[in-house]
């Protein structure tokens, strides 16, 4: 208690010399089944002062939601059902509680929507929701995913549908296909295990955004850093990677940029926003390291900026690099998939904690997939797609490729082999 008073005087002596700034308030709305799902797995471990609201059409799946502050829409439409896979119904669920969902992010600074995308609830009320956030003044930045390729041709039109929605009615909207998790699990995983490593990465990307708003830095990040970069921004991407060992900067950035599980990369992006986080043992040629990869990285003329931070949570050894991209050109269609910068052999890290022996070298280092992993899924999935003629070609400039040849070079990004040569 004495402790607490303490804190609230120094606040309030603070506050009437006027340096006293107060930490952006921060809301996660989760909307539709898979959104509930999400949030509910987020607010488990997740940063204090955050507040998530879950919102659905499905009275029983709403009830099963594990966060405080619920809201039950369209109760004269689908009457505690769902909506059977009608977007429409979706949005006139949420356009009938408007109003409330208004009052419920009133305030907020930074407003997350995670949804999944393909159903009803989440693919026609999404767009709703980031409507009236973007009218309350706040950023707002959807998170959503794209259906399993096995669930059908319907369920993906009606991602497509509302993607391009909910483009129209955020700041940024960062997207994370179902498939991809393929490239980071086992086939024998449990499908329970399966959505966590999704939901993981959705949490993963939030919480690493909210971190560089609250945490004060060696060199500093604010509210202020974060709309520059986000605000009006389009296509986006959150990365996180931790590394450990030898080179561990190189390989966080590298997991940071390429993260299988997102739909694009930090490519060509003209805005990226860099947090570098470690222990006392943080170097400075390691946050030079890291800083001149994204450079390399991103657009020629990028503006980028960093912060580096004391992170106590991290366990010995670890370092850990989060980044936000944005300002993709060509309409925000990434031309490439991954960075140039990194080999086809360059191991990809996610959470080190997540789906453990899962994979691990001999070194006794996690490591959840690799680009090479990641292309290869997405080269046979093309096949179904690309005439032979192209394919052909694909096999021949394949066969030429220099990474299957070389050796420990090649593990190395371009940039330092270019210095090493």
């Amino acid at each position: 208690m004495a402790k607490s008073k303490k804190k609230a005087k120094k606040k309030a002596v603070a506050r009437k010399e006027g340096f006293y700034v107060p930490l952006a308030s921060v809301k996660v709305v989760g909307i539709g089944g898979g959104g509930g799902n999400a949030i509910s797995r987020m607010s488990q471990n997740f940063i204090r002062g955050v507040e998530f609201i879950a919102i659905n059409t499905d009275h029983q799946d709403l009830d099963h939601c594990d966060v405080r502050h619920k809201i039950y829409i369209g109760k004269n439409l689908t009457r505690g059902l769902g909506t059977g896979m009608n977007p429409d119904l979706g949005r006139q669920a949420a356009e009938e509680n408007r109003s409330e969902i208004a009052e419920s992010i009133k305030g907020a600074d930074l407003i997350f929507i995670a949804a999944g995308l393909g159903g009803g609830t989440g693919s026609g009320g999404a767009p709703v929701v980031a409507e009236v956030a973007k009218q309350s003044g706040a950023l707002t930045v959807a998170v959503v995913t794209r259906p399993f390729s096995f669930e059908g041709v319907q369920r993906d039109k009606i991602a497509k549908e509302s993607l391009l929605k909910l483009r129209e009615k955020v700041d940024a909207i960062i997207v994370v296909p179902n498939d991809r998790i393929f490239t980071v699990i086992s086939k024998d995983t449990p499908i329970l295990k399966a959505f966590e490593a999704i939901d993981d990465v959705l949490r993963n990307a939030l919480k690493s955004i909210v971190e560089l708003i609250v945490s004060p830095g060696i060199i500093n990040l604010d509210f202020a850093d974060v709309r520059s970069v986000v605000q009006d921004a389009g296509m986006a991407i959150i990365g996180v990677g931790i590394a450990v060992g030898a080179d561990r900067a190189v390989k966080a950035v590298g997991a940071a940029l390429n993260s299988p599980l997102l739909e694009i990369s930090a490519e060509g992006a003209k805005s990226v926003l860099l947090g570098i986080s470690g222990g006392r043992d943080l170097k400075m040629n390691e946050v030079s390291d890291a800083a001149k990869i994204v450079a390399q990285a991103a657009d020629p003329g990028a503006r980028i900026i960093f912060g580096a931070y004391y992170d106590r949570t991290l366990k010995a050894n670890q370092i850990k690099i989060t980044l936000i991209a944005t300002g993709f050109g060509g309409g925000n269609q990434p031309t490439t998939l991954f960075s140039d910068h990194f080999d086809k052999r360059q191991s990809v890290f996610v959470n080190p904690d997540f789906n453990k022996g899962v994979k691990e070298k001999e070194t006794g280092e996690k490591t959840y997939g690799s680009r090479a992993q990641v292309e290869d899924g997405i080269a046979k999935k093309a096949q179904t797609l690309q005439p032979e003629a192209d394919l052909k070609k694909s096999d021949k400039n394949a066969e030429q490729s220099p990474a299957s040849k070389e050796g420990d070079m090649w593990d190395i990004p371009t940039f330092l082999r270019r210095k090493k040569k």
